[in-house]
Protein backbone atom coordinates (compact mmCIF):
# COMPACT_ATOMS: atom_id res chain seq x y z
CA UNK A 1 0.00 0.00 0.00
CA UNK A 2 1.45 3.15 -0.80
CA UNK A 3 1.71 5.90 1.86
CA UNK A 4 -0.60 8.35 -0.52
CA UNK A 5 -3.39 5.67 -0.39
CA UNK A 6 -3.07 5.02 3.45
CA UNK A 7 -2.44 8.13 4.82
CA UNK A 8 -5.77 9.52 2.70
CA UNK A 9 -8.10 11.15 4.71
CA UNK A 10 -10.69 8.12 4.17
CA UNK A 11 -10.06 4.48 3.93
CA UNK A 12 -11.96 1.44 3.79
CA UNK A 13 -10.99 -2.30 4.39
CA UNK A 14 -13.73 -5.50 3.99
CA UNK A 15 -12.09 -8.73 5.88
CA UNK A 16 -12.24 -11.36 3.06
CA UNK A 17 -14.70 -13.84 4.02
CA UNK A 18 -13.30 -17.53 3.86
CA UNK A 19 -16.95 -19.18 2.96
CA UNK A 20 -20.20 -17.21 1.85
CA UNK A 21 -23.61 -18.91 1.71
CA UNK A 22 -24.86 -20.31 -1.91
CA UNK A 23 -28.05 -19.45 -0.83
CA UNK A 24 -28.35 -15.98 0.16
CA UNK A 25 -25.80 -15.18 -2.44
CA UNK A 26 -28.37 -16.65 -5.04
CA UNK A 27 -31.27 -14.14 -3.91
CA UNK A 28 -29.17 -11.36 -2.60
CA UNK A 29 -31.26 -8.53 -4.75
CA UNK A 30 -34.28 -9.84 -3.25
CA UNK A 31 -32.83 -10.27 0.06
CA UNK A 32 -31.34 -6.40 -0.05
CA UNK A 33 -35.06 -4.88 -0.62
CA UNK A 34 -35.84 -3.79 2.58
CA UNK A 35 -32.66 -2.32 3.15
CA UNK A 36 -31.92 -0.81 0.04
CA UNK A 37 -35.73 0.78 0.43
CA UNK A 38 -34.34 2.27 3.89
CA UNK A 39 -31.94 3.55 2.04
CA UNK A 40 -33.70 4.76 -0.89
CA UNK A 41 -36.10 6.47 1.45
CA UNK A 42 -33.29 8.58 3.63
CA UNK A 43 -31.17 9.64 0.12
CA UNK A 44 -33.79 10.15 -2.53
CA UNK A 45 -34.90 13.74 -3.99
CA UNK A 46 -38.55 14.37 -3.72
CA UNK A 47 -40.57 17.31 -4.87
CA UNK A 48 -43.23 19.38 -3.20
CA UNK A 49 -45.94 21.85 -4.38
CA UNK A 50 -45.95 25.72 -3.67
CA UNK A 51 -49.55 27.30 -4.38
CA UNK A 52 -49.85 31.27 -3.80
CA UNK A 53 -53.81 31.61 -2.63
CA UNK A 54 -55.53 34.51 -2.49
CA UNK A 55 -57.27 36.00 0.48
CA UNK A 56 -60.83 34.62 -0.66
CA UNK A 57 -59.08 31.06 -1.00
CA UNK A 58 -58.40 30.96 -4.66
CA UNK A 59 -55.31 29.28 -6.02
CA UNK A 60 -53.41 32.39 -7.55
CA UNK A 61 -50.36 30.16 -8.95
CA UNK A 62 -48.74 26.77 -8.39
CA UNK A 63 -45.35 25.26 -9.03
CA UNK A 64 -43.58 22.24 -8.29
CA UNK A 65 -39.83 22.05 -6.79
CA UNK A 66 -37.46 19.51 -6.34
CA UNK A 67 -36.51 19.00 -2.55
CA UNK A 68 -33.07 17.41 -2.19
CA UNK A 69 -32.13 14.24 -0.26
CA UNK A 70 -29.39 13.92 2.59
CA UNK A 71 -26.69 13.49 0.23
CA UNK A 72 -27.54 16.76 -1.78
CA UNK A 73 -28.51 18.57 1.37
CA UNK A 74 -25.22 17.57 3.18
CA UNK A 75 -23.04 18.58 0.30
CA UNK A 76 -24.81 22.05 0.11
CA UNK A 77 -24.74 22.76 3.95
CA UNK A 78 -21.48 21.62 4.26
CA UNK A 79 -20.30 24.22 0.93
CA UNK A 80 -21.93 27.08 2.44
CA UNK A 81 -20.47 26.48 5.70
CA UNK A 82 -16.98 26.16 4.80
CA UNK A 83 -16.99 29.06 1.96
CA UNK A 84 -18.88 31.83 4.70
CA UNK A 85 -17.65 30.41 7.93
CA UNK A 86 -14.79 28.26 7.62
CA UNK A 87 -16.73 25.76 9.97
CA UNK A 88 -17.47 22.42 9.66
CA UNK A 89 -19.96 21.39 12.20
CA UNK A 90 -18.84 18.43 14.18
CA UNK A 91 -22.32 16.82 14.75
CA UNK A 92 -23.01 16.62 10.56
CA UNK A 93 -19.63 15.42 10.02
CA UNK A 94 -20.33 12.71 12.55
CA UNK A 95 -24.04 12.18 10.57
CA UNK A 96 -22.05 12.02 7.19
CA UNK A 97 -19.84 9.68 8.13
CA UNK A 98 -22.02 7.16 9.87
CA UNK A 99 -24.28 7.71 6.65
CA UNK A 100 -21.66 7.12 4.43
CA UNK A 101 -20.67 4.06 6.70
CA UNK A 102 -24.44 3.11 6.26
CA UNK A 103 -24.79 2.58 2.60
CA UNK A 104 -21.11 1.32 2.17
CA UNK A 105 -22.38 -1.67 4.19
CA UNK A 106 -25.26 -2.20 1.91
CA UNK A 107 -22.86 -2.03 -0.98
CA UNK A 108 -20.62 -4.24 0.38
CA UNK A 109 -23.55 -6.87 1.14
CA UNK A 110 -25.18 -6.07 -2.71
CA UNK A 111 -21.49 -6.84 -4.27
CA UNK A 112 -21.33 -10.36 -1.95
CA UNK A 113 -18.20 -8.66 -0.12
CA UNK A 114 -20.07 -10.50 2.86
CA UNK A 115 -22.90 -12.45 3.44
CA UNK A 116 -23.29 -9.94 7.09
CA UNK A 117 -27.22 -8.52 6.51
CA UNK A 118 -26.06 -4.61 6.30
CA UNK A 119 -26.85 -3.03 10.28
CA UNK A 120 -27.53 0.34 10.72
CA UNK A 121 -25.25 1.16 13.45
CA UNK A 122 -22.68 -1.80 13.79
CA UNK A 123 -19.74 -1.89 11.47
CA UNK A 124 -19.46 -5.59 11.17
CA UNK A 125 -17.15 -6.39 8.58
CA UNK A 126 -16.74 -2.86 6.43
CA UNK A 127 -14.17 -0.69 7.88
CA UNK A 128 -14.77 2.62 7.15
CA UNK A 129 -12.87 5.70 8.15
CA UNK A 130 -13.12 9.44 7.76
CA UNK A 131 -10.83 11.49 9.47
CA UNK A 132 -12.65 14.85 11.19
CA UNK A 133 -10.85 18.20 9.35
CA UNK A 134 -9.89 21.54 10.80
CA UNK A 135 -11.82 23.69 8.86
CA UNK A 136 -9.58 26.65 9.23
CA UNK A 137 -6.54 24.67 9.07
CA UNK A 138 -6.70 21.84 6.33
CA UNK A 139 -9.94 23.58 3.99
CA UNK A 140 -9.15 26.52 1.29
CA UNK A 141 -12.82 28.09 1.96
CA UNK A 142 -13.00 28.44 -1.77
CA UNK A 143 -12.43 24.67 -2.95
CA UNK A 144 -15.92 23.66 -1.91
CA UNK A 145 -17.22 25.77 -5.23
CA UNK A 146 -14.81 23.60 -7.62
CA UNK A 147 -14.09 20.50 -6.44
CA UNK A 148 -16.62 18.47 -8.58
CA UNK A 149 -15.35 19.86 -11.18
CA UNK A 150 -11.61 18.97 -10.25
CA UNK A 151 -12.84 15.29 -9.76
CA UNK A 152 -14.12 15.01 -13.70
CA UNK A 153 -10.70 13.02 -14.39
CA UNK A 154 -11.59 10.39 -11.51
CA UNK A 155 -15.38 10.54 -12.68
CA UNK A 156 -14.21 9.54 -16.25
CA UNK A 157 -11.50 6.45 -14.76
CA UNK A 158 -13.59 5.22 -12.84
CA UNK A 159 -16.72 4.79 -15.07
CA UNK A 160 -14.52 2.35 -16.66
CA UNK A 161 -13.59 0.53 -13.47
CA UNK A 162 -17.23 0.33 -12.25
CA UNK A 163 -18.18 -1.70 -15.39
CA UNK A 164 -15.14 -3.46 -14.95
CA UNK A 165 -16.40 -4.45 -10.70
CA UNK A 166 -19.82 -5.04 -12.46
CA UNK A 167 -18.46 -8.36 -14.72
CA UNK A 168 -16.38 -8.84 -11.50
CA UNK A 169 -19.19 -9.25 -9.53
CA UNK A 170 -21.15 -11.38 -11.55
CA UNK A 171 -18.07 -13.73 -12.37
CA UNK A 172 -17.78 -13.92 -8.46
CA UNK A 173 -21.56 -14.95 -8.38
CA UNK A 174 -20.92 -17.90 -10.57
CA UNK A 175 -17.88 -18.85 -8.48
CA UNK A 176 -19.57 -18.50 -4.86
CA UNK A 177 -22.74 -20.62 -5.91
CA UNK A 178 -20.27 -23.51 -7.09
CA UNK A 179 -17.31 -23.61 -4.86
CA UNK A 180 -18.87 -21.30 -1.67
CA UNK A 181 -15.98 -18.58 -2.00
CA UNK A 182 -15.62 -15.28 -3.56
CA UNK A 183 -11.98 -15.55 -5.61
CA UNK A 184 -9.34 -13.44 -3.69
CA UNK A 185 -8.34 -11.46 -6.76
CA UNK A 186 -11.42 -10.09 -7.54
CA UNK A 187 -12.41 -9.50 -4.21
CA UNK A 188 -9.48 -6.96 -4.01
CA UNK A 189 -10.50 -5.12 -7.36
CA UNK A 190 -14.27 -4.84 -6.39
CA UNK A 191 -13.05 -3.23 -2.98
CA UNK A 192 -10.50 -1.26 -4.95
CA UNK A 193 -12.98 0.41 -6.69
CA UNK A 194 -15.36 0.93 -3.80
CA UNK A 195 -12.05 2.40 -1.91
CA UNK A 196 -11.24 4.82 -5.18
CA UNK A 197 -14.90 6.11 -5.64
CA UNK A 198 -15.44 6.59 -1.64
CA UNK A 199 -11.79 9.21 -1.56
CA UNK A 200 -13.57 10.65 -4.23
CA UNK A 201 -16.63 11.26 -2.43
CA UNK A 202 -14.77 12.54 0.47
CA UNK A 203 -13.32 15.20 -1.57
CA UNK A 204 -15.66 16.32 -3.96
CA UNK A 205 -18.83 15.71 -1.83
CA UNK A 206 -18.72 15.10 1.75
CA UNK A 207 -15.97 18.13 1.74
CA UNK A 208 -13.84 16.52 4.09
CA UNK A 209 -10.13 16.98 2.39
CA UNK A 210 -8.33 19.27 -0.04
CA UNK A 211 -5.80 16.39 -0.62
CA UNK A 212 -6.66 15.19 -4.17
CA UNK A 213 -7.35 11.74 -4.38
CA UNK A 214 -4.99 9.06 -5.66
CA UNK A 215 -5.47 7.31 -8.57
CA UNK A 216 -5.20 4.30 -6.97
CA UNK A 217 -6.96 0.83 -6.00
CA UNK A 218 -5.35 0.54 -2.76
Amino acid sequence: MTSESSSYSVRLDVDYPETLDRFTTFFRLIWAIPIVMVAAVLSANGYETVKVVSDTGEIISEASRSVGGITGALFLATALMIVFRQKYPRWWFDFAREFTRFTTRIAAYLLLLTDKYPSTTDEQTVHLEIDYPDAERDLNRWLPLVKWLLAIPHYIVLSFLVVGAAFAVLFAWFAVLVTGRYPEGLFGYVVGVARWALRVEAYAVLLVTDDYPPFSLR
